[in-house]
């Protein structure tokens, strides 16, 4: 006998195949996406960086003493650099969040794979279940023919011992 669910199962089977390649091309989003923030985070980094050796610098000078329009060109320099400095930590912030993004969807695409696989596993559990039912179902068949037959073979002893 055809198993009635056969068709279903397939669709799950499937379902459960493509959920699998989602999670895969999930985790390979992250990945490219935290290569994507520990590149501007090093931007940023080198930025700060020099930031930092430039007001070392310009404290030196203040410290040897020099003039007043090289102490506001070096001020005017590190607004300048500041102003990058604060646009590329944007990127890394809206990074962060896209990455977080990435992160949710994986979650998300793992919570949906385990639900097809249990949902899989629930059919193949039914389909052993099935099985068991239909050999019980033709074991009682068998049983039924076999005492018809009996009893048939009985019936026609009986009516051969009356015509002796």
């Amino acid at each position: 006998m055809k198993y009635p669910l056969a068709q279903l199962t397939l669709i799950k089977k499937r379902r459960m195949e493509e959920a699998e390649r989602f999670l895969q091309e999930c985790k390979l989003k992250l990945e490219k996406e935290q290569k994507e923030l520990k590149r501007v985070e090093k931007e940023r980094d080198k930025t700060l960086k020099h930031k930092d050796d430039k007001e070392t610098q310009l404290n030196d000078e203040l410290s040897e003493g020099t003039t007043a329009d090289k102490i506001r060109a070096a001020e005017r320099y590190i607004k300048v650099v500041d102003e990058e400095l604060q646009k590329k930590q944007k990127k890394v912030d809206d990074q962060k969040s896209v990455v977080k993004k990435a992160e949710n969807a994986l979650e998300a695409a793992r919570s949906d794979l385990l639900k097809k696989q249990q949902d899989v596993e629930k059919m193949k559990l039914h389909r052993k279940e099935w099985d068991k039912e239909m050999r019980k179902i033709e074991k009682q068949q068998e049983g039924i023919v076999t005492d018809e037959l009996g009893s048939a073979m009985h019936t026609l002893r009986k009516k051969r011992d009356k015509s002796e």
